[in-house]
């Protein structure tokens, strides 16, 4: 097996689907060593390299990649990280058309633990990557290999993440069951804890020529439950039944891969005033610290990046525990 002799060196990982790396940044805080991050994306590869100087990027498609090769070039291999495409699992893609090809890129995973044989997987995904089709055969290609799984959900909020982000993780051992994954005992974080409501950023009226009729309403709708001198969020897209509202004091809602919350406070100038939230509250509600940088792209790749990438306290939690089990 690949780990043989894991005990007298560092846990060496591969990150497949790398993104913008907050897989990676959280097992390496869990003292494992980045071999080499996989992804399609160049702006992926900026963030890799930009975090994990000394890890390898590998750029393009993973059904292209010469395994054999890479197997002799990259050495033995301890665990693999993999977050497969979600967008066509999500339920915030609504009742778009889903790419099955995009979903069966998660067939990958199984391709590179059978070429690596690492002891240890960890499969992230959304959590309505339960309902695709094809996903009792896929967990059934890990057991043929020897893997026994353990499936849980886990919410980042439960592991110190200023934000209710709920994900499906699914984790493999060559050599037992899994642990189930213990969640921090500790009081949420708030959206208090990571937005600056001063004026490091530009703000603009509320109330202005050609402010959409849905936003106004959206604020209405909090001013009624909160007064008018309290700051809260706008919360753009998805139907939850919130009235596209929420408080400051609470997690924030889940971060998309688009711009989806505004801050709305009091000002004596203009009865009140909003913005966006920026890449460092974002980045902050994502658990990611703030010396991980994130510079390539526009803000919007970069918004992106952060709401395609997974929380790095939760994978620090989950990967510490399946490897010390």
């Amino acid at each position: 097996m690949s780990n043989r002799g894991s005990a007298l060196r560092r846990i060496r990982a591969l990150d497949l689907f790398c993104g913008a790396g907050g897989s990676s940044w959280g097992a390496r805080e869990a003292g494992v060593e980045i071999v080499a991050g996989f992804d399609l994306w160049p702006l992926a590869g900026k963030a890799h390299d930009a975090n994990f100087p000394e890890s390898e990027f590998i750029p393009g498609r993973l059904e292209d990649h010469d395994l054999a090769s890479l197997v002799q070039r990259l050495g033995p291999i301890d665990l693999i990280l993999a977050s497969p495409e979600c967008t066509n699992h999500s339920p915030a893609k609504g009742n778009k058309p889903r790419c099955e090809e995009s979903k069966g890129t998660a067939f990958q995973v199984v391709r590179c633990a059978r070429a690596f044989s690492p002891r240890w997987l960890v499969i992230e995904n959304v959590v309505n990557m339960r309902n695709w089709t094809r996903y009792a055969e896929f967990k059934a290609a890990l057991e043929e290999l020897g893997y026994k799984l353990q499936e849980q959900v886990l919410n980042a909020a439960q592991f110190g993440v200023a934000q209710s982000r709920r994900r499906l993780f699914l984790l493999a051992d060559l050599k037992q069951t899994p642990p189930k994954v213990t969640p921090r005992k500790t009081e949420p974080k708030k959206v208090a804890d990571l937005v600056d409501l001063n004026g490091r950023f530009r703000w603009t009226p509320l109330h202005q020529p050609n402010r959409a009729k849905a936003t106004l309403e959206r604020a209405d709708r909090g001013f009624a439950a909160l007064g008018g001198s309290k700051p809260f969020l706008l919360v753009y897209y998805g139907s939850d039944g919130s009235g596209g509202w929420q408080r400051l004091n609470r997690p924030l809602r889940t971060i998309t891969t688009v711009d989806r919350f505004a801050l709305v406070k009091p000002d004596p100038e203009h009865g009140h005033v909003m913005r966006m939230l920026q890449v460092p509250e974002l980045q902050a509600a994502m658990g990611m610290p703030p010396k991980m940088k994130l510079e390539s792209g526009t803000r919007r790749d970069r918004i992106k990046m952060i709401g395609n990438a997974v929380c790095p306290p939760v994978m620090k939690a989950v990967v510490n525990q399946l490897t010390q089990s």
